[in-house]
């Protein structure tokens, strides 16, 4: 494993914003620095500055040229002293909310969330505040496992930028853990906003704990899988207790959130049963086999205050999991979907009885035409709880391109307001993403989420978008490289085929360039008579 791994991005350097309340907090973010305008005036150029860009920033230490990494060590503990301040069984940050305090991470998160835009002079309504109500109300999460210090923290809702969750983990056929660390570090890379260790094969312990320690942002799993693994993938051998003894393990480590599938009911598994593609979560499987066969309603469902208690302890969120979300177009929005939803909405209002931060789990495949219907019965039955989507693929008919059926519903579905996206590869439904295609599902996915958060009209989400087209309506190549979500790609097609101080492309050449003959338009004045 390389101990020493460093991410960098061209013509960009990492910096920090101070706190106003907190004025300790170094809120840390990518500042992309332009290339003069240049104009010929009478025969000579005349150069016009371009202000910096600053945008959103998950990579964490591993961009920082001032901070060693060794993976071995695991990264700067951020907020061990925040932590540490606090006294009480209780420390979660909706309890802290729901009593109007402000804590670091509420702070943190607003001037995160703005990405500088107060000093453009673009008016936000993101404010320290309002983060504190938000999650006072529900309508939005900190996960921060008080045991996980080393990640920076970020806020899940329907009112910020839209998220999205990056899902790595081994299979027990194939992957190791310096693989896994990797892809947490790509995934941080690209703009993944949390990571998921979704794995199931040996060493799920080992391999979490590295992922956990060398991770800035939160990390969420699925604490079944580590429990099925404990009763060798006998589902009917489940119980409380091994549950239980689970959940406590991973939140000891540091796990940030949590999905658990506490929303299946014995009596609305049996609406599954015509479906054209039956169950297809792999919790919600094994959970629904175990009610089943014991005849009994879900242990989960049964002790979801317990769960609540545990998570309360270490300020874990739970991600309350759609065990029986539709695996196919033609299931959507049926009895069994909605069923589990209308659970979903009863619990999570106990969840916040208890003062844990939680959010709802949502489909999956679901045409164009259903997804409304899917957003609205969310806010409406779950009360305004943050939604987090697997897409949907609103098309079954696409086996190597999912990252694309899918990406079209969460555009969609993040504008009519899904706070948290759950990426696809291409290799969705085939086999168990590498590095590359982390990349591809994360970058895809992030075109996804700002699509939906300019639709949405977020503060300063323009920005980058404005900066890139004035970049590419003066022809300056690189800055349109450095501005976009994935500069090495975009630098890699260009040097194909092009000289990297053209005034065209080869898309159009010299004569067919709209941009160039509109440039010539203006020298002389043709625009504006």
């Amino acid at each position: 494993m390389n101990n020493n791994i460093k991410l960098s991005y061209p013509n960009s350097e990492k910096v920090y914003i101070n706190g106003k309340i907190f004025p300790q907090l170094k809120v840390a973010m990518r500042k992309i620095n332009l290339t003069p305008t240049v104009e010929i005036v009478d025969g000579k150029s005349i150069m016009t500055p371009n202000s910096p860009v600053y945008v959103y920033d998950t990579s964490g230490p591993y961009s920082d040229p001032n901070i060693k990494i060794d993976l071995k060590n695991g990264l700067p503990k951020l907020r061990k002293e925040w932590i540490e301040k606090r006294k009480g069984s209780i420390n979660t940050q909706m309890y802290y909310a729901k009593r109007g305090i402000i804590t670091p991470e509420m702070e943190y998160v607003a001037i995160r969330e703005n990405m500088n835009c107060e000093d453009l002079g673009i008016e936000t309504h993101i404010t320290p505040q309002f983060v504190c109500e938000e999650i006072a109300n529900g309508r939005a999460v900190i996960p921060a496992n008080i045991n996980h210090p080393e990640s920076e923290p970020m806020i899940i809702g329907r009112n910020f930028l839209v998220k999205i969750n990056t899902n790595i983990g081994n299979s027990a056929t194939s992957s190791s853990i310096d693989e896994e660390v990797e892809k947490a570090v790509w995934s941080c890379k690209w703009g993944g906003d949390t990571i998921m260790d979704l794995s199931t094969g040996d060493n799920i312990h080992e391999t979490r704990e590295w992922i956990l320690r060398n991770c800035p942002v939160p990390v969420g799993t699925v604490p079944m899988y580590q429990a099925f693994e404990k009763v060798d993938g006998k589902a009917e051998q489940l119980t409380w207790q091994i549950f239980r003894d689970t959940l406590i393990e991973q939140c000891e480590q540091g796990v940030d959130y949590f999905t658990i599938h506490c929303g299946i009911r014995l009596k609305n598994i049996h609406l599954a049963e015509n479906r054209l593609t039956g169950m297809v979560s792999r919790g919600g499987s094994i959970i629904s086999k175990w009610c089943i066969t014991h005849n009994e309603e879900s242990f989960l469902y049964s002790h979801f205050d317990d769960i609540c208690d545990i998570c309360a302890k270490y300020d874990v969120a739970i991600s309350l999991g759609d065990g029986l979300r539709p695996g196919c177009t033609f299931d959507a929005n049926d009895k069994a979907q909605f069923a589990e939803l209308d659970t979903m909405g009863e619990l999570i209002e106990r969840a916040w009885d208890k003062n844990v931060q939680a959010f709802i789990e949502g489909p999956g495949h679901v045409p164009m035409n259903k997804i409304k219907e899917n957003m609205d019965r969310q806010i409406e039955k779950c009360h305004n709880a943050p939604f987090y989507t697997l897409g949907p693929l609103v098309t079954d008919i696409a086996p190597g391109y999912d990252h694309i059926t899918s990406a079209i519903g969460a555009a969609q579905i993040g504008w009519l307001g899904t706070a948290m996206l759950c990426y696809v590869t291409p290799k969705e439904h085939l086999a168990l993403p590498d590095k590359d295609d982390v990349r591809t599902g994360v970058v895809t996915y992030k075109i996804a989420a700002h699509a939906a958060d300019l639709a949405k009209g977020h503060p300063g989400a323009a920005i980058r978008d404005n900066a890139l087209s004035k970049a590419r309506y003066e022809f300056r190549w690189k800055d349109q490289f450095n501005l976009s979500l994935d500069p090495e790609k975009a630098l890699e097609y260009y040097k194909t085929s092009n000289n990297i101080d053209g005034k065209y492309c080869t898309m159009c050449g010299p004569n067919f360039c709209a941009m160039r003959i509109s440039h010539t338009l203006n020298e002389q004045d043709c625009l504006t008579k």
